[in-house]
């Protein structure tokens, strides 16, 4: 509009929309952070490996909800079940993990983004005369965006996919360490019953020695050597006892406890040896298919990949940025037209883009490498570990240990009909306890290396097995 002197007032170039603002529009979609969104996948790959779920499927779930949850399932008593089902919720360390799919989710959105037009506005004024003045209006978008925005989205769609895959295996490393911490405990409670046995027996055969050296039917030495064993297993009684404390604290910690909830009591006992082993056979190329580290260094390997073809594609491309300008001269025509502004690669051909790319994306196929021959050789360290515990469970459980029992029940024959002395029967008793002590570290030892196989094929071992019992 001109000034009612007859000369425009305020001269100026006016922007206008553009058609491709519209197709912007329509590249970007709908650009939303859904907080369900990589949660769920993660709830389905735990559960198909574990039974149990993360509960973390609709997204952070509700602190108050989660704690009642947690006093309920503790008032009844842990199981091994409970315990998996409760770290894979309450673990402080994976809760925080789990937020970690809201940030990759969050720079996926913003990688489908385009970024921001721009809009710019030059003002100027006539000093002399100060009746004429001149606008200058501009509106430019940068169109590279729209070429690579499709690639762009891409990466960070695997990016995405692969963080989803780290922090599922994340969830199935805390399941097991859970189980493992929970069969030592149990391990460590039985041992703590059995020493409490030892430590009352010891003190009636002091006792009873006591009285015999008052009647005078054993000398002060035989007497006095009674003290020290005593001792000895009330000792032992405390140091299994300490064991116990800091197993019970291990899991506490694990589970995310405090407070009331600290006052759990275990529901379960050391599951006995079970009559099949899980099949070996071909565990290494199962491993490699299921473990979920081996996955998402593969992702990332792909990925960039991916973004090493991506910078070399548009190496010659700078900034590119397309829009309308309108101007109108003091006194002139008024003109409106496009804008375009482009950036020569002259120097800067993104040649250390690229170089650093192509290093990264050498680097992570080394780290895939070294991740499958890791994957392998925890394979097989397992396997061995499996076997061998299982047969020390055997070898105590059908060999040392009744042999230790059968020479206790003889030996306290031979006492009760005066034919041992003192002595051979607690040191029978000792036998006896150092046998079951051997007999349920085996079998801790036993579950604990099953554990870690089921970890190292990828969070569940194979159906069918190799039976070694009729």
């Amino acid at each position: 509009m001109n000034h009612p002197s007859g000369v425009p007032s305020l001269r100026r170039r006016g922007g206008v929309a553009v058609p491709w603002l519209a197709l912007a529009a329509t590249a970007i979609g709908c650009a939303s952070v859904s907080p369900e969104r990589g949660h769920d996948q993660v709830a389905a790959l735990v559960a198909q490996r574990t039974g149990h779920k993360t509960r973390w499927e609709k997204g952070p779930p509700d602190a108050e909800a989660i704690a009642r949850w947690v006093r309920m399932l503790t008032a009844a008593g842990l199981t091994g079940d409970r315990v998996v089902e409760i770290a894979l919720v309450n673990n402080p360390d994976l809760q925080s993990v789990y937020e970690e799919l809201g940030v990759s989710q969050a720079d996926m959105v913003q990688a489908g983004l385009l970024r921001n037009p721009s809009f710019g506005a030059d003002l100027g004024f006539r000093v002399r005369s100060g009746e004429n003045s001149e606008l200058r209006l501009s509106l430019v978008q940068d169109f590279l965006d729209l070429f690579v925005l499709p690639q762009r989205k891409q990466i960070a769609q695997q990016q995405f996919e692969a963080d989803t895959l780290r922090v599922a295996d994340r969830a199935l490393e805390t399941a097991t360490e859970a189980e493992k911490d929970f069969l030592a405990a149990q391990a460590a409670v039985e041992l703590v019953a059995f020493r409490r046995t030892v430590v009352a027996a010891s003190e009636g055969a002091f006792a009873l020695a006591q009285r015999q050296f008052d009647a005078g039917n054993i000398s002060e030495l035989e007497r006095a050597t009674q003290q020290p064993t005593h001792e000895q297993a009330a000792l032992d009684l405390a140091r299994d006892e300490m064991s116990l404390l800091e197993a019970r604290e291990r899991i506490n910690r694990r589970l995310g406890l405090w407070g009331e909830t600290t006052s759990w009591a275990f529901a379960d006992t050391l599951p006995p040896l079970p009559a099949v082993d899980p099949a070996v056979d071909q565990l290494e190329m199962f491993a490699l298919q299921r473990r979920l580290d081996v996955a998402v260094a593969r992702r990332q390997a792909a990925l960039l990949a991916k973004a090493v073809e991506l910078a070399r594609s548009t190496r010659l491309l700078g900034r590119l940025e397309v829009g309308v300008d309108a101007h109108q001269d003091p006194n002139g025509p008024r003109v409106i037209g496009p804008n375009l502004v482009i950036e020569l690669p002259l120097f800067d051909q993104r040649q250390a883009v690229i170089a650093r790319l192509e290093a990264q994306k050498r680097q992570q196929e080394r780290h895939l490498l070294a991740v499958s021959i890791d994957a392998r050789s925890e394979v097989r360290v397992a396997s061995a570990r499996v076997r061998v515990s299982r047969q020390a469970v055997l070898r105590y459980r059908d060999g040392l240990l009744p042999l230790r029992q059968t020479v206790l029940q003889q030996t306290l024959l031979q006492y009760n009909g005066m034919l041992a002395g003192l002595y051979q029967l607690l040191a029978a008793k000792q036998g006896e306890a150092d046998a079951r002590r051997g007999y349920l570290e085996s079998l801790r030892d036993y579950w604990s290396a099953r554990a870690d196989l089921a970890r190292a094929v990828g969070g569940s071992l194979p159906e069918g097995g190799h039976h070694h019992e009729p």
